[in-house]
């Protein structure tokens, strides 16, 4: 089971993780959306499509941009669709 914690709080949890380029992906429905707010933030991926982007929000302290996502992905992403991946200090475990 991997674990997605930031500021000691579990904000995923899943044994159903795909991992791209060194990201583990968590699957939408594994996420805690307590935890989640919508960013106004996007990227562009060549390969994976147009990220979208959610600030963390955990025991008063916010991790803007914490998270992302691709609502529509390339045909080589299609693994990822549907899944959350985390950085800025956002840990993995298991």
């Amino acid at each position: 089971m991997k674990k997605a914690i930031w500021n000691g709080q579990v904000i995923a949890e899943s044994d159903n993780t795909v991992n791209i380029e060194g990201n583990d992906y968590f699957p939408a429905d594994s996420i805690k959306k307590e935890f989640y707010s919508e960013s106004d933030t996007h990227t562009v991926c060549h390969w994976k499509g147009t990220a979208s982007y959610y600030t963390l929000n955990v025991d008063g302290k916010e991790n803007k941009d914490a998270a992302w996502y691709y609502p529509e992905v390339t045909e080589l992403a299609k693994s990822i669709k549907g899944h959350v991946a985390f950085w800025k200090g956002v840990s993995i475990e298991g």
